[in-house]
């Protein structure tokens, strides 16, 4: 992350974004950099229109949260609700379980 950020240092000041900048803000941070890293870097941004990109990511869609359930009139409804949860959560587990286990033979 310290290298975007480098990247988003330089753009903020309105200075060009080279590979000697980037390590001298990394190297001013504290940060052995890795020139490997840095050359990957400039030649990602290299014709990115910075701003756009944070403009889009800025307002990157979210996924709206569930409305809450109407709360239940009475205490049994209640526990009915937490058993089909608990089950549900279980079988959740479970499906991960099996995707694991899937990946890894």
């Amino acid at each position: 992350m310290e290298y975007i950020y480098s990247a988003l240092v330089l753009h903020s000041a309105g200075k060009e974004i080279t590979e000697d900048a980037i390590i001298n803000i990394l190297k001013a941070a504290g940060v052995d950099p890795d020139t490997a890293r840095v050359k990957a870097l400039v030649a990602a941004l290299e014709g990115v229109d910075i701003d756009e990109a944070m403009k889009t990511a800025a307002f990157a869609p979210v996924a709206a949260a569930p409305a809450a359930a109407p709360a239940p009139a009475e205490g049994g409804e209640k526990k009915e609700e937490k058993k089909e949860e608990e089950k549900e959560e279980e079988v959740s587990e479970e499906e991960a379980a099996a995707g694991l286990g899937a990946l890894f033979g």
